[in-house]
């Protein structure tokens, strides 16, 4: 069983590394889902799939945003004394997450994840591009929603950037500035909420061979194997699909999915 799940994370990853080029999408939204499926395949103990399902997806995060974050810098795209002011309680928040998802039970994690998804699925439906309505807020309020951010991705298993991007543009950033921005705290996010994850899972008794706290290496392998070859991709092909009406049916996917966790894992 252990060959069977590396092997479909290899495909999981193809997916989600082609949608991520396609759509724009995290990859989180569906990683998790997809690993709650697959992780009981291996008799992983039902309580601790949902916190090492959020702590894989955001560890494959931490490979994928660097390299992105890393690019949107030499293109200029982080604007960063705004961003510098949301890392540090964006971290803390992706901390936080990790230590609160520990103390919930695996019905409230898959209730959260699902709601919030459901929630942004029809923020895309809207595809409501938004003129600047407000200023950039004072820093008080942008290190508040760096600490909500960080918390929510967390407990999310996402980078935060579906958070992070509707946000700014909401307080008028460029849109550029805006998924710069974006990126480069989703590296944060990822990395400290994966660390938060290793240390409140490293005592865990029921966790499998091969993991690091909450992290399931084989998982995270076979994802990071072939999601940046298929992400190339999915940039290609977004010149050639109509890329708006794809993320609307993804929306939907989307809602299906989370309704579907939430009778399942939850009721």
């Amino acid at each position: 069983m252990l060959l069977t799940v590396f092997v479909s994370c290899i495909a999981l990853g193809a997916v989600v590394g082609y949608l991520a080029g396609l759509l724009g999408i995290g990859g989180g939204l569906v990683i998790v889902p997809a690993l709650v499926h697959l992780l009981p395949l291996l008799g992983i103990d039902q309580a601790i799939i949902m916190p090492m399902a959020l702590a894989t997806s955001l560890s494959t995060i931490v490979i994928t945003s660097t390299t992105a974050a890393f690019a949107h810098h030499k293109n200029g795209n982080i604007p960063w004394p705004l961003t510098k002011e949301l890392i540090g309680f964006i971290a803390v928040g992706a901390l936080l997450g990790a230590f609160i998802a520990d103390n919930l039970s695996a019905k409230s994690l898959a209730l959260i994840f699902s709601c919030a998804v459901i929630a942004l699925a029809l923020y895309m439906l809207r595809s409501i591009r938004k003129s600047k309505v407000k200023p950039i807020p004072s820093v008080a309020i942008l290190r508040t929603i760096g600490l909500i951010t960080g918390s929510l991705a967390s407990l999310m298993g996402i980078s935060g950037g579906a958070i992070l991007i509707p946000t700014l543009t909401y307080f008028g950033l460029q849109l550029r500035h805006t998924i710069g921005v974006a990126t480069a705290c989703g590296m944060v996010v990822a990395f400290f909420g994966s660390i938060g994850y290793v240390i409140t899972g490293w005592h865990e008794q029921h966790i499998p061979d091969w993991s690091l706290g909450y992290i399931y290496l084989p998982a995270l392998l076979g994802i990071v194997s072939s999601s940046s070859l298929f992400a190339r991709m999915g940039v290609r092909q977004a010149k050639k699909l109509p890329v708006t009406t794809l993320k609307k049916m993804f929306a939907v996917f989307l809602i299906i999915v989370a309704l579907k966790m939430i009778f399942s894992e939850v009721l």
